[in-house]
């Protein structure tokens, strides 16, 4: 933070814009200013520049808050900020810029919350045989922080929102079968683009219309949790269709005396017609079997991974 420029100012600028936003990185920010002392101011004219950050005016001031872009798009000089920035980002942060009447005055660092059964649900993808990659537009620093805590295998980081379908097409252009997860807007186009595509329970409208599956949670473990009902229930239906036609290959000739003449097997009529229901009987059966199925599940001994949200820094 510049010297001449009050801390508690800026939060009170920056959580007066941020409260207009949707984004959860100034959830991050509104969360930590309301638990201040600080007073809650308004924002007007708030606009937000898709990927980059946003614009109001708080006050009778000017404030923007974002990325490097943002502030080159704006006309600001970072100055030292931008060497403060690095330092932040390089500790796998999200570093943004906060800029009252055109001068940059602050950077907030803020860090990703991993959540408790993050890593189960990437451990039990990994044990389906799937391939994990995050695609975020995070700095690439605060993206393989992530991954690395998490066993994630590709990282592909710093990803503006209209790039995110063409970064899913691809992954499919590879020949790969892609199930995408997102939760926002600008998640949308690739939720669309995906071979499947997966909308947590707090997306938004958007997201979830356009999504092939929305789970009723924002749970990341009840991904791998869907995935294996999925693979489970199709096994049955293939196991189900081969119990019936099976049976009824067999059933359909002896009800109808095609082998009396040549071994005398013949069914009477009624018990021909309680046979017929035997297939009925095994598929409903094998169906049931399909509550026995193994789902995913938070390991008893896992450690609750520490939820390290936002921390004003320089």
């Amino acid at each position: 933070m510049v010297d001449d420029f009050d801390q508690d100012r800026v939060l009170a600028l920056a959580g007066a814009l941020e409260r207009e936003s949707e984004h959860p990185l100034a959830d991050a920010v509104v969360r930590y200013v309301d638990a201040t002392d600080v007073p809650r101011l308004r924002a007007t004219r708030f606009r937000n520049v898709t990927g980059i950050g946003a614009l109001a005016e708080v006050d009778g001031h000017q404030v923007a808050i974002g990325n490097r872009r943002l502030m080159e798009s704006e006309g600001v000089t970072i100055g030292d900020l931008g060497a403060r920035r690095d330092e932040i980002a390089s500790g796998g942060r999200t570093a943004v810029f906060v800029a009252v009447d055109g001068r940059a005055v602050a950077v907030i660092g803020i860090a990703d919350a991993v959540r408790e059964t993050s890593a189960a649900a990437v451990a039990a993808l990994h044990e389906a045989g799937i391939r994990v990659a995050m695609l975020t537009g995070d700095n690439r620093a605060t993206a393989e922080r992530i991954a690395k805590e998490l066993g994630i295998d590709d990282v592909i980081a710093e990803v503006l929102p209209e790039d995110k379908a063409h970064q899913v097409q691809q992954l499919q252009a590879q020949g790969r079968t892609v199930a995408m997860v997102g939760d926002g807007v600008n998640d949308s186009p690739s939720l669309v683009q995906a071979d499947v595509g997966i909308a947590v329970g707090a997306g938004t409208d958007v997201a979830i219309e356009a999504a092939d599956v929305v789970l009723m949670r924002s749970d990341p473990l009840d991904v791998p949790v869907a995935l294996t009902i999925g693979r489970g229930t199709l096994r049955k239906m293939r196991q189900n269709l081969g119990w019936a036609v099976g049976y009824n290959a067999i059933a359909l000739p002896i009800a109808a005396g095609v082998f009396e003449p040549a071994f005398g097997l013949v069914l009477r009529p009624e018990v021909a017609a309680l046979s017929m229901s035997g297939s009925s009987f095994l598929v409903a059966v094998n169906a049931l079997l399909l509550k026995r199925l193994r789902l995913p599940a938070q390991p008893a001994d896992a450690e609750p991974v520490r939820d390290e949200r936002l921390q004003p820094v320089g």
